[in-house]
């Protein structure tokens, strides 16, 4: 009896087939088979948006070869992702097939282990119609969305522009933080800052200047700070109040999709996409030395927070054995998943806690250790005890002034001797203070006021992207490495280190929006479209119906802009150059063709004057002398060149920069990186200097 499973991807695959053994055959359909084509619409609006798949252009053989190896075979098992996508997929296949969407032939995997994949295979169901309608709903409404808003952008602003449900209301986020930060004013203020030693001390510890014993005083400026050091000459200070407590620290809860995309942008500086790939190559499956194919950690997009009491047994047994009993807690951790999750799988976690990062670190590619490695101490330290810390908080006196101190010591480390999440602004304040006692006198060792500015928002990050778009209901865990691609592939958003700075592109792109299509950038409506989606995929909504209120309402706000702005085009700033037209001397224009961006004289069709675009670096060919351009492969990656090519054929990964070396004088490169690091071109001399060395030897302390 032959038993045909069709998975995604080659790597979970080897891996299930491994699990499967004999009788089994186990083949990938690299992801979706059939889709809505990409040059049309391809969805009937009048007949309750019916939408025309087709196969994917490039997979009709191997649709073929599916359709031969299931005709041959006693059952076939769909594998595919346990999510909308996954089903979706299978429901394709299924279609492809001709299966009965009825038949128990759906097969889900939470974890690729022996377990995860013997329960899939002893649990088949039917394929949930309702998942497959709420990815339908998703797939439409983007298209139509798409499909009708981009013309209109590319007409009204330039070519090649693209709206779209979620990565609009992701750029609306962006330059209203941008806006935030412009109009905001910095107002001054001061601070009396003081070292003080206790008696019989020689280590000086921080206080503050809080107010007097009518309560807290804000200092606005230098007078006023220096009337109060007046005052404060020759005072004698002691430690009025003295309250000492001890606080819990508990862990952060295991890893759900964002949590871990945002953890992994703040600790290993790594893009939503980058983590997505690494963790979707752990979940399929990797090869371990002694231990063959194995899937390192359970489905990675999700956003629940429950875990299995097998994997909270096997968390305890190791922490139990590698730290001892006083470093669990009296009962197991759970944590609460937020409302409106989708609750279908396990939180991220490693398939096998007792499989350490060190053991599996030769097997794994960097990316996948550090990913390994996060959630690995993430899900351990989630099931171990508080970190208990002693406070001390000092209140001092000194004339008629108080001033304050506090400080903390760690009595048990719990759960930080393994880990502890960071955050976008990480700063605790206060260290160990040295034992004080009540009425201790003190010596003031130095003080002095301080001038401070009120600081603006700071610009999102990656991060914190992310992490307003899930507050805020935008999107869902799994588009959210799509939605940052989109909008800083297309220039809407561009990088600046980490923060993320709207250009004036996706300024005036957003600004058009708000005038015209209020309820797309719309923060509210998107999240409430998003819940409908989830109402969907519950069978509590038709999946058509929502279209239907939505599309009316889209169809009618789009005619009455199209007819509003005829003949209208914005012209962006941005795009003007400092060339000067030769045939009629204007200043040429950045164009977008179907080929990518050229420059052109804005006089056409009376001046049809065009240049390709050259992107300069302001540094020297290594080679030649001449001067170093960027060039963009045929997949789309950046890399540096000789503009004198083809009579030059200088070429470089890594931007060449205009910093000589300083033992051998030829051009140095830049490797980009968390530290970046500058090496000589000519690899005989290995002259190298790390960007931030001190920042890095920090970070390795």
């Amino acid at each position: 009896m032959s038993k045909l499973v069709i998975v995604e991807s080659p790597a979970k695959a080897k891996t299930i087939k491994k699990y499967l053994g004999p009788g089994y055959d186990v083949i990938a359909s690299m992801g979706h088979v059939r889709d809505l084509p990409e040059n049309r619409l391809s969805v009937d609006i009048k007949k309750d948006f019916k939408p025309k798949y087709e196969i994917i252009k490039g997979k009709e053989k191997l649709v073929e070869e599916l359709k031969e190896k299931a005709e041959k075979s006693d059952y076939v098992f769909l594998a595919t992702d346990p999510d909308r996508e996954g089903e979706a997929i299978s429901w394709h296949l299924a279609y492809l097939l001709d299966l009965n969407t009825e038949d128990d032939n759906r097969v889900t995997f939470n974890e690729i282990t022996k377990t995860g994949v013997t329960n899939g295979m002893e649990h088949p169901r039917s394929i949930d119609m309702d998942l497959v309608n709420a990815q339908q709903a998703r797939r439409i409404l983007d298209r139509l969305v798409g499909y009708k808003l981009s013309p209109f952008l590319s007409q009204k602003i330039r070519r090649g522009l693209s709206g779209g449900r979620v990565q609009s209301v992701a750029v609306r986020l962006v330059v209203d933080r941008e806006e935030e930060i412009r109009k905001f004013v910095p107002k001054e203020y001061w601070t009396i800052d003081a070292k003080m030693i206790p008696k019989g001390s020689r280590k000086a510890f921080p206080a503050t200047f809080y107010g007097d014993e009518n309560g807290k005083i804000e200092i606005e400026n230098k007078e006023q700070a220096d009337q109060i050091l007046a005052e404060l000459e020759g005072a004698e200070y002691k430690i009025s109040k003295l309250k000492k407590g001890t606080r819990r620290k508990s862990p952060a809860p295991p890893f759900i999709t964002s949590t871990l995309q945002q953890e992994a942008s703040r600790r290993l500086g790594f893009q939503a996409r980058r983590t997505m790939k690494a963790a979707q190559e752990l979940y399929e499956g990797v090869e371990i030395e002694g231990m063959g194919a194995v899937g390192l950690i359970t489905y990675m997009r999700t956003d629940s927070l429950r875990l299995s009491e097998d994997a909270l047994k096997d968390a305890a047994d190791y922490i139990l054995e590698r730290w001892g009993k006083k470093y669990l807690p009296d009962t197991p951790r759970h944590f609460k998943t937020k409302k409106n999750a989708q609750d279908g799988h396990e939180a991220i976690r490693p398939t096998m806690p007792s499989l350490s990062p060190d053991q599996v670190k030769d097997s794994l590619s960097s990316d996948q250790y550090k990913l390994y490695k996060l959630i690995w101490e993430r899900f351990i330290a989630c099931q171990m005890a508080n970190c208990l810390q002693s406070t001390t908080q000092a209140e001092i006196s000194a004339k008629n002034y108080i001033f304050k101190a506090s400080g903390y010591t760690v009595t048990f480390d719990g759960f930080t001797v393994l880990y502890e999440e960071k955050k976008d602004e990480d700063s605790e304040s206060g260290g160990a203070l040295r034992p004080l006692e009540k009425d201790m006198p003190l010596r003031c060792k130095e003080i002095a006021g301080n001038q401070h500015f009120t600081q603006p928002p700071a610009r999102y990050t990656e991060a914190s992207l992310i992490k307003a778009l899930e507050e805020n209901g935008i999107g869902r865990p799994s588009t959210y490495a799509t939605t940052i691609s989109t909008i800083t592939g297309r220039e809407y958003v561009v990088r600046d280190g980490k923060a993320l700075k709207p250009t004036e592109l996706g300024e005036v792109i957003t600004k058009l929006m708000k005038e015209r299509f209020p309820k797309i950038v719309n923060v509210k409506f998107t999240a409430q479209v998003e819940e409908e989606l989830d109402e969907v995929q519950s069978g509590k909504v038709d999946w058509v119906e929502t279209l239907h209120d939505f599309y009316g309402d889209f169809e009618k706000t789009l005619k009455k802009a199209k007819e509003e702005m005829q003949g209208v085009k914005i012209q962006l700033k941005e795009d003007e150059t400092d060339i000067i037209c030769e045939k009629c001397g204007r200043k040429m224009v950045v164009k977008m063709g179907r080929y990518g961006k050229f420059i052109a004289c804005p006089g056409y069709p009376e001046c049809k004057n065009v240049k390709k675009l050259v992107q300069e670096t302001g540094a020297e060919c290594p080679k030649c002398g001449g001067k170093v351009i960027v060039k963009k492969s045929k997949k789309g990656r950046i890399f540096y060149g000789c503009a004198e090519y083809p009579n030059c054929d200088f070429i470089s990964w890594d931007e060449p920069s205009m910093e000589k070396c300083p033992r051998c004088g030829k051009t140095l490169l830049k490797k980009k990186g968390k530290h970046p690091k500058y090496y000589c071109v000519t690899p005989d001399c290995g002259y190298e200097r790390v960007e931030n060395p001190d920042e890095e030897n920090k970070d390795d302390a």
